[in-house]
């Protein structure tokens, strides 16, 4: 093919997107998320907990060392880890919950790249200004002091707040506080270091950098969340029936009375959160009527606030991540020209019908409680309750019978036959505990314990103590006889009086 017909790009480079600040009840939201899932992270490894002299007092540790799992009053054992597995269940089905209710609102308000990216762009926003004023650097070629100066300054901030974030996430694995004095005083393992640095790189290069494009291309939820949403589902979307056709020869400005007027008549037929077109202004379904200009000026605001670049008014895109900017500032534009919010709303497909006809849309309550919605609502609180009564329910102490099967029994001098078994006793209290050991089975059968002529062993707070156990009966006896004979091992804490026990066999010569 020849230099004067190129061949046709497969890949089209990025174009960086700039937000404008916008202000109204979702970014405020947004605000609120962000502060609170930011506090959560940062501030969680230092909370303190008491659990005993001899246990560790941060309230959240994991402590992979050791193989626990510490969450306040709460610990988990490496035994125990399905109570991790119901909460990973317990979360996706959350997820399958809110997207069939409310469309990606998790990626939207919630979502570690959302959280970080908005606390980046805020950044941006606070040294090199808003979206005009960064559009103005952008696009400068030269590189002259002042873009230096901001850009540096922008990046030093990223790269401080990327430290944070990796910092905090290597406190969740050891005492924070120790931690922290070895990492600045440069006796921290190195996995801590390298750790911290791939996480301030990565959150300094998604959040910086990738943006929208981890939300795209990295994240499959986009591509999976239309299997969890229906006609039904509560999206952000464009009344293109009241929009349509754009143009500003219908702009005025409101009087405070026309204001109120509409503001009143808003709130009177709204249903989404006081958004919805009242019917009194609605537009009527005739042809003749849909002659004039639309509500939409076509100011391309909801194009500007956007974090994905999109918009909006052509329709649900995988891009969108439902974070209702877009209503923000249109709403906003909607209150200077004198006409009803709710242009670019919450709203359901099923309800586009009934509105282009001049009905108001159905209640909000009969699009979440849905048989969908109530199904993933019940499976979630099933999960819910079963891990709740298996943590009410799990004893204090715990033991394991492992037989020795090499050999199973050996003959001793005077003729009696010995079986062998090590036991592991969990103490789960935060004190040292005194526990008996003892079989229950044939009378002959007796019980001694390896390192101590006792059947009593004292085993430490928060432990797993192995413990070698020796069965003996006499040559004559039935066991000793028998092939296989059934007994059970018991374990009761002399403090409390607790008790657990285990099955297991005595193995004979079989004559």
């Amino acid at each position: 093919m020849s230099d004067a017909n190129p061949a046709p790009s497969l890949y089209a480079a990025r174009e960086p997107i700039f937000p404008r600040r916008v202000s109204g009840r979702f970014r405020n939201f947004k605000w609120v998320i962000l502060a609170v899932t930011l506090g959560i992270y940062y501030i969680t490894p230092w909370l303190r907990w008491d659990r005993g002299p001899s246990l560790p007092d941060q309230a959240v540790l994991l402590d992979l060392a050791n193989r626990r799992f510490y969450f306040f009053w709460i610990e988990i054992w490496p035994h125990e880890f399905y109570f991790v597995a119901g909460l990973l269940i317990m979360a996706g089905l959350g997820l399958f919950l809110f997207t069939s209710a409310l469309g990606r609102v998790w990626c939207g308000y919630a979502c570690p790249q959302t959280v970080w990216t908005d606390l980046f762009i805020l950044v941006e926003r606070w040294v090199e200004g808003d979206r005009n004023a960064r559009l103005r650097l952008h696009r400068q070629q030269k590189l002259d002091f002042r873009k230096a100066r901001l850009r540096l300054t922008k990046w030093v901030i990223w790269l401080l707040i990327g430290l944070a974030t990796g910092g905090a996430w290597v406190f969740y694995f050891a005492d924070a506080p120790t931690l922290f004095m070895q990492l600045i005083t440069g006796q921290a393992n190195a996995v801590a270091y390298t750790t911290m640095g791939v996480l301030t790189l990565t959150t300094f290069f998604f959040g910086g950098f990738a943006r929208e494009q981890i939300c795209i291309y990295a994240c499959p939820w986009p591509r999976i969340q239309a299997a969890m949403m229906d006609e039904d589902t509560l999206v952000v979307g464009y009344r293109e029936w009241r929009g349509e056709p754009r143009g500003k020869g219908n702009v005025r400005r409101r009087t405070a009375q026309q204001a109120a007027e509409a503001e009143a008549a808003s709130q009177a037929g709204g249903v989404i959160a006081d958004k919805a077109y009242p019917p009194a202004l609605k537009p009527a379904s005739s042809e003749a009527d849909h002659a004039g200009p639309g509500d939409c000026i076509d100011c391309m605001a909801c194009v500007n606030v956007c974090p994905m670049g999109i918009d909006i008014r052509n329709g649900q895109q995988l891009e969108c991540i439902t974070c209702a900017l877009c209503i923000d500032a249109c709403d906003d534009v909607m209150a200077k020209i004198g006409k009803p919010r709710g242009l670019i709303d919450y709203m359901a497909l099923s309800d586009e019908t009934r509105e282009r006809a001049g009905e108001p849309p159905r209640n909000i309550w009969r699009h979440i409680l849905r048989p969908r919605t109530i199904l993933y609502t019940a499976m979630w609180s099933l999960v819910g309750l079963g891990l709740i009564f298996a943590l009410f329910i799990r004893p204090d102490i715990e033991m394991t019978v492992a037989p020795i099967r090499n050999p199973t029994f050996v003959t001793l001098s005077d003729g009696s036959i010995r079986n062998t078994y090590d036991v592991r006793i969990r103490n789960k209290n935060g004190e040292a505990r005194p526990f008996k050991l003892s079989v229950k089975g044939d009378p002959a059968l007796r019980i001694q314990l390896e390192g101590t002529p006792y059947a009593t062993v004292e085993v430490p707070a928060d432990t797993a103590m192995l413990q070698r156990v020796y069965l003996v009966t006499p040559k004559d006896a039935a066991p000793a006889r028998a092939e296989a004979t059934p007994l059970r091992f018991w374990v009761e804490d002399l403090t409390n009086g607790e008790r657990a026990n285990r099955d297991t066999t005595f193995n004979g010569r079989g004559d």
